[in-house]
């Protein structure tokens, strides 16, 4: 209430007066010689009368363990009041605060999970007084030994509270130790819990916005909490804070966004991340940060890889955790989507392409029972797609591949997932288009076969990409050299697809009816005695008809 506010603050300046005229012998020196406010003094706060702050100090060592005490009273109304009076007293005590520091301290730990507003409102002010008064190396000596001790989410909000109420010129020489603390696994790392997480981005929030550019000295730890914040919170709230800070951080940095500080600091981030990589599960907090930093650093990521591809190498063997292999893998897809802006941005993808292909894809491509193993194959394989649809690779590269992943892609066709063997059509078919004419005769003869009898499968988009794949491969054999050896295999493949034109899909019977056409100028004779030898038999016989009428008019051209 206004009034009994105003009334007590007149009151109190008239008994701080009284003493200081009773006193005055004791007081001559401070009155003769009076220290003017602190420069860094608290805004809106005007500075009490020396009788007032002199009864205080002298009585501080009375009062406190009783306001103390009653901060934790299980009376609501005690506990509000005493927590109001506390930011009075340290605001009269100024420096004096030092010689109590230890019991306010304990208090504010414990009266800082209150779960009353006001309580825990009162005690954030009394924290900024100490910042304010207490020379930060007392502080921060007693603040940091109870965090490593004890890593709470009432000791990382006491830290920032202390930090915004603490002078830049002073809190400076100090930075580089705070920043180390919070960066180490102790604090960064120390909860999951969202409260732990919000209090410790408000210790980064308070230092960029106390030091302000002299953060660029300690960019690196504070960039390293911030990732582990978007790492481990789950609260949409706290990782557009996060992400905003990091935003705030990068400015400070001056530089034009938060990509850019990852460029700045990608190589250290991930050395330090990396560090204990081959002992990594699903659950680690060092993974989580791992796939922020892939995710987040854009292109940054290409001027890393001698970190990044190995670290993959290593987590996604077949002996490793399904789950984090899983989770690796769709990061890695989300990569190779956008190679120019990711894992291939410097040009130097591919000096990695035989590790990724032998030592990730190909493990992962094998079969092993069980639906986790499935779902890897299908992680597997849309990376293998994403990497060969890219433009990142030469015609050569993907023959090297296909050298090695043939085998395996094809025995994905037969896979219980409609998406693995879906992709794994698409890329036999990029792999035909760009060797195909180069493979050997055995090997090229294997191919077909496994597509044909995709186009007996139960989703009509893994049939009618089966399809796509045997013209391709039709027209790898019309390019090579000795296309007369491959006659009887061409024979048989005409025959079967002739069979599906009397399939009740009418898109079907179009994809298969496109095909012969493309595939007739191999042996077109061979092709017209084969049709006219079933045109009788099929129920869909105008499709024959066609074929055979498109049959006539290539031989009428020629």
């Amino acid at each position: 209430m206004p009034e009994v506010r105003q009334t007590a603050t007149s009151l109190w300046e008239k008994v701080g007066l009284k003493w200081q005229e009773e006193n005055e012998a004791d007081l001559k020196d401070k009155l003769d010689f009076a220290s003017p406010p602190p420069p860094h003094y608290p805004e809106h706060e005007s500075r009490p009368g020396l009788g007032c702050r002199e009864l205080v100090f002298r009585n501080l060592s009375k009062v406190l363990p009783a306001v103390c005490h009653d901060i934790t009273d299980w009376v609501v109304g005690t506990r509000v009041k005493a927590a109001q009076l506390l930011p009075v007293l340290l605001l009269h005590a100024e420096d004096h605060i030092t010689q109590h520091l230890e019991i306010i301290l304990r208090t504010l730990q414990l009266a800082c999970n209150d779960e009353e507003k006001a309580v825990v409102s009162s005690c954030i002010r009394a924290a900024e007084l100490i910042g304010t008064f207490v020379n930060p190396e007392v502080f921060l000596k007693l603040i940091l030994a109870m965090l490593k001790k004890s890593p709470s989410a009432s000791g990382l909000l006491i830290l920032a509270s202390v930090i915004q109420g603490c002078p830049q010129n002073i809190l400076q020489p100090h930075l580089k130790v705070i920043a180390t603390e919070l960066a180490k696994e102790h604090i960064c790392q120390g909860s999951e819990n969202n409260r732990y997480l919000e209090h410790l981005l408000l210790c980064v929030q308070a230092l960029l916005s106390v030091c302000q550019e002299d953060c660029r000295t300690v960019s690196l730890q504070l960039m390293e909490v911030l990732v582990t914040i978007l790492a481990v919170s789950g609260a949409p709230g706290l990782l557009k804070k996060a992400q905003n800070t990091m935003d705030t951080l990068a400015e400070v940095e001056d530089t034009p966004s938060s990509q850019d500080l990852f460029r700045k600091h990608v190589g250290a981030l991930l050395e330090r991340l990396t560090a204990s990589h081959g002992e990594w599960t699903v659950h680690s907090v060092q993974l989580l940060k791992f796939t922020v930093v892939l995710t987040q650093a854009g292109p940054a990521v290409g001027e890393a890889l001698q970190h990044v591809i190995p670290t993959l190498r290593t987590c996604l063997q077949p002996t490793t955790d399904p789950h984090m292999r899983l989770k690796l893998f769709s990061v890695l897809s989300t990569m190779l989507l956008r190679p120019k802006d990711t894992v291939d941005s410097q040009g130097q993808f591919h000096g990695y392409l035989e590790m990724v292909v032998n030592d990730i894809l190909a493990p992962n491509l094998q079969w092993h029972a069980g639906r986790t193993a499935a779902a890897i194959r299908t992680a597997a394989i849309s990376c293998l797609w994403a990497l060969t649809s890219s433009d990142i690779l030469l015609a050569k590269q993907v023959q090297e591949a296909q050298e090695t992943l043939m085998p395996q892609v094809l025995a994905t066709l037969e896979d219980d997932s409609q998406t693995t063997r879906l992709v794994s059509c698409r890329i036999i078919s990029v792999f035909l288009k760009n060797s195909g004419d180069t493979m050997e005769p055995e090997k090229f003869l294997k191919v077909y076969p496994e597509l044909l009898k995709r186009l007996d499968d139960v989703s009509n988009d893994v049939r009618m990409a089966a399809a796509s794949a045997l013209l391709t491969w039709l027209k790898c054999v019309q390019n090579s050299d000795g296309k007369s050896a491959f006659q009887s295999s061409v024979q048989f493949l005409y025959r079967e697809l002739l069979v599906h034109l009397d399939d009740p899909e009418s898109a079907i019977q179009d994809t298969v009816l496109e095909v012969l056409k493309e595939g007739s100028v191999l042996f077109p004779d061979v092709l017209v005695r084969e049709t006219e030898a079933v045109v009788h038999k099929h129920r869909s016989s105008a499709y024959c008809e066609q074929l055979l009428q498109h049959m006539q008019a290539m031989a009428a051209a020629r």
